[in-house]
C-alpha cells in the first residue's frame, strides 16, 4: 500500500461541456491515460495524485484508500452522471508478488463524454495555492498536433516459443494427473518504440477497430479488451465472461461460420467455458442477490476471433465498490484456471515472467465507489524511456486455457490471434 499516511484533501470541480469532444485527440501522445468504447469514456490529462499498491492485498488496500480520500474530497459536480465528479484511472498487477505495481491515478483533468452528455472535471489539490481560489475556471484542454508514426514490429524468438509449447505439454500432463482441470497460459512478444512516437495512433487504431472492447491506457499499459470483469452503477452490477476461442476468417464467410459453429459445439470450449462462469458465479455471490446469466454462451464476434461469451446481472446485496468486487473476482478462471489457487501456483512455475499488468484489472472508479473494469486482456505494456535515446522496449502478451486433450500447436495458434490486435495497432 501506498507508505504515506496521510490522507491527501482534494477538490474536484465538474461542468459540462457543449461539445462532445473528440477524446482520443486530447490524449497526451507520450504518456496517454484513456478509457473509451463508442460514444462513452474519458481522457485524463496530468496527475494530480497517483497511489501505488502491491502484495496479496493490493486491491483491499487500494479500495481502503480510495475511501478515505473520497470522504475528504470536496466535490462540486452539478453534471452528476457515472464518471463526473472525482474519478480515478487505474490498473492492477495479476500476481500477488509481481514486481509490477499496481496504481490508481486521478488526472489533473478528466475530459469525458456519456452517449449525448459531455463534461469536463479538474482536481486540484488543497493546501497548495489552489485553497485561495474556491471557484476556479477550468482551464480547457487542446489537442497537441499529431507525430509521425514509426510503427514497431514484434518480435517473438524461436526460444520463447519453444517454452511456451513445453509449457502447455507440461500443463497437460499436471492436468492429466490431477492436479488442476485448467491452467491459462501465456507468451509473450517485444518491440521496441523510437523517441517520439504519438501513442494516439495505436489507440486511434484499437478505438476504431475494436468497437464491442474498452480501448484502454493507464501507465503505458495500452489495449482494447473484450472482457467486463465488472460494472457497478447504483448498486446494479453487471460482468461479460469470455472463454474459448475460434480465430476469425473474415476474408471468407463460409469459413468463418464454420469457425463459429466449431466454437459453439465443442465439448472443449464449452467446458472452458463453464469453468470461466462458474469462478465468477462463485466469487459474486456473498456480494450480490439476484444473481443472474444468460441462459447459453453466445458467440461474441471481434474482428480478429469468436469467443464464447456469457453476461451476467446482479445487484449489489451491500454497498461494496468496484474495486472490492474486482478483488473478489481476481483472478477469474478466464485468466487462471481451476481450481484457481493451484492453476495460480502452476502459472507461476510454468510460465518463466512475471506476467506484470497483463490479465490483471484495469478501469476507474468515482467517490461513490462505482466504477468499470475489465480483464486487462489485448494489451502491451510500455516501458519507461531510455535515458540515452528515449526508446521504449514495448510487451505485448497473450494467453490461452489448457484443459485435457489441449493441443500445443492450436494453442500458440491462439495465442497468434489474440496478439493480433496489439501487433496491427503498433505496426509502421
Amino acid at each position: 500500500m501506498n507508505s504515506d499516511p496521510v490522507v491527501p484533501r482534494l477538490r474536484a470541480t465538474t461542468r459540462a461541456l457543449e461539445e462532445a469532444p473528440d477524446l482520443v485527440a486530447l490524449a497526451d501522445p507520450d504518456e496517454p491515460l484513456l478509457w473509451l468504447r463508442g460514444d462513452r469514456g474519458c481522457v485524463g490529462i496530468g496527475e494530480a495524485l497517483r497511489l501505488t499498491f502491491s502484495g496479496p492485498n493490493r486491491f483491499g488496500d487500494a479500495a481502503a484508500r480510495w475511501r478515505e480520500i473520497a470522504a475528504e474530497a470536496e466535490i462540486d459536480d452539478p453534471v452528476d452522471l457515472p464518471g463526473t465528479g472525482l474519478v480515478a484511472l487505474g490498473a492492477f498487477a495479476f500476481a500477488a508478488d509481481s514486481s509490477v505495481e499496481s496504481v490508481l491515478i486521478v488526472p489533473r483533468l478528466l475530459v469525458a463524454r456519456h452517449r449525448g452528455s459531455a463534461w469536463i472535471t479538474e482536481v486540484r489539490v488543497l493546501g497548495d495555492d489552489s485553497e485561495r481560489d474556491p471557484s476556479p475556471s477550468i482551464p480547457q484542454p487542446q489537442q497537441s498536433p499529431m507525430r509521425a508514426w514509426p510503427g514497431t514490429a514484434f518480435e517473438p524468438d524461436t526460444a520463447s516459443v519453444d517454452a511456451y509449447l513445453k509449457g502447455v505439454r507440461a500443463a497437460g500432463e499436471r492436468i492429466g494427473r490431477g492436479d488442476v482441470e485448467k491452467v491459462v497460459l501465456a507468451r509473450q512478444v517485444r518491440g521496441e518504440l523510437p523517441r517520439g512516437a504519438d501513442l494516439r495512433t495505436p489507440l486511434r487504431r484499437l478505438a476504431d477497430r475494436y468497437l464491442d472492447c474498452w480501448t484502454f491506457a493507464v501507465d503505458g499499459l495500452i489495449g482494447a479488451s473484450p472482457e467486463t470483469l465488472i460494472r457497478s452503477t447504483g448498486g446494479a452490477v453487471s460482468a461479460r465472461v469470455l472463454a474459448g476461442t475460434r480465430a476469425r476468417h473474415a476474408e471468407d464467410s463460409a469459413r468463418d461460420a464454420r469457425a463459429r459453429d466449431e466454437l459453439l459445439t465443442s465439448a472443449k470450449e464449452q467446458h472452458e467455458h463453464a469453468f470461466a462462469v462458474q469462478s465468477v458465479v462463485t466469487a459474486l455471490s456473498p456480494h450480490v442477490r439476484e444473481l443472474r446469466t444468460s441462459e447459453d454462451p453466445f458467440p461474441l464476434r471481434l474482428p480478429n476471433v469468436w469467443h464464447l461469451a456469457t453476461d451476467l446481472g446482479a445487484a449489489l446485496d451491500e454497498r461494496s465498490s468496484a474495486i472490492e468486487l474486482v478483488g473478489a473476482l481476481h483472478p477469474t478462471a478466464a485468466v487462471a484456471g481451476t481450481p484457481t489457487s493451484a492453476a495460480v501456483e502452476l502459472i507461476s512455475e510454468l510460465e518463466p515472467f512475471d506476467r506484470g499488468r497483463y490479465s490483471g484489472a484495469v478501469g476507474w472508479i468515482d467517490a461513490a465507489g462505482d466504477g468499470e473494469w475489465v480483464i486487462a486482456l489485448r494489451c502491451a505494456q510500455l516501458g519507461a524511456p531510455d535515458p540515452a535515446t528515449g526508446a521504449r522496449a514495448i510487451t505485448a502478451s497473450a494467453g490461452g486455457g489448457i484443459v485435457d486433450g489441449s493441443d500445443p500447436a492450436h494453442e500458440l495458434g491462439e495465442t497468434v490471434s489474440k496478439l493480433r490486435p496489439i501487433t496491427e495497432a503498433f505496426a509502421g
